[in-house]
């Protein structure tokens, strides 16, 4: 494969500084990017290979769910070799029983923290654009999402699921899909995108036929509500440390007493992820309202209850089996 032609100066001069605001480190740390084989994805491996040339490491998950996987791996470790960029693929590894599509997130995030660990990266990138904050904001609004779901993801966090100790960042967030088509036009993108059978795929083409639906201003409101949910969130840390009690056994009782419910209700995620990292954030709702009526709960294996006015938590008993 002949080497990709370089993205513009004036891209790659951009990059920089788009990741540095989020790293503070400068260029001369190594990064690593999960590189799908998508133009998102390869566009963001050849900005930063022009940015950082010698310090980027790549990979590629493999979950083994569709007979072309492997191909588009193959294709991957092509354009990683023609960079001189190290390439590994990850997985595949069975996926536990459950929501297939959860699960499969899971597991890639598990896999990139065990490489991202073994390869002693800080930082892995992903090529989260503007395009895909538009889509979520619309598919979480048709959806009734509150404040939280409709928020922009955060452009830098850790792994998700306690997945491993490297940041998760997203330096592409204020680009444009066809800013990184025109970068890495020959992507292949993913089938699944064009699938009226997905929600994702059917907000795409909803934005794309409407132009009210601009993906800009969509973006932008999902931005000014992650703003939001940082205020919010802190002052849900505040009442952490006044509200709550972690006792030597690992439960945690919360004084729920006059607090608004949203804070009540990021208490309660604050108390379930403290106890199951791997809780997935889906039932919160449905827990907060069985406690505020005085009942329990069960939720990422997390038990709940309401005593009076302090909701108490505590990792559940083992269900008992049937003879």
């Amino acid at each position: 494969m002949p080497t990709p032609s370089a993205p513009p100066a004036e891209a790659v001069g951009r990059f920089q500084r788009d990741l540095e605001r989020l790293t503070g480190s400068g260029t001369a740390f190594r990064l690593g990017i999960a590189v799908s084989g998508g133009p998102d994805s390869l566009a963001l491996l050849r900005l930063a290979h022009a940015a950082m040339p010698g310090h980027i490491r790549a990979a590629t998950v493999d979950h083994g769910l569709r007979p072309e996987a492997a191909r588009e791996a193959a294709d991957v470790a092509r354009h990683c070799a023609a960079l001189g960029i190290a390439h590994a693929v990850l997985g595949p590894e069975p996926l536990p029983a459950g929501n297939v599509q959860e699960q499969a997130r899971k597991l890639r995030y598990r896999l990139l923290g065990r490489w991202a660990e073994a390869q002693g990266l800080a930082f892995v990138a992903v090529a989260h654009h503007r395009d895909d904050v538009a889509e979520s904001f619309l598919m979480r609004a048709l959806r009734g999402s509150g404040s939280s779901g409709l928020a922009r993801m955060p452009a830098i966090a850790p792994l998700p699921y306690g997945a491993g100790t490297a940041q998760l960042v997203r330096p592409l967030l204020d680009w444009s899909r066809a800013e990184l088509a025109a970068i890495a036009p020959d992507g292949e993108d993913d089938p699944s995108n064009r699938d009226l059978h997905y929600d994702r795929a059917r907000i795409r083409a909803l934005i794309a036929a409407t132009p009210a639906l601009a993906s800009e201003p969509l973006a932008r409101a999902a931005t000014n509500l992650a703003e939001a949910e940082a205020a919010l969130d802190w002052l849900a840390g505040q009442a952490w440390r006044s509200r709550a009690t972690e006792g030597p056994d690992g439960a945690i009782v919360l004084d729920a007493a006059g607090l608004p419910r949203d804070t009540r209700r990021r208490l309660a995620a604050r108390a379930i992820r403290r106890l199951a990292p791997d809780w997935s954030g889906e039932g919160l709702d449905r827990l907060v309202d069985a406690l505020d009526e005085g009942k329990m709960g069960t939720l990422g294996g997390v038990k709940a209850r309401n005593h009076g006015l302090a909701w108490h938590f505590g990792i559940a008993p083992p269900r008992s089996g049937h003879h």
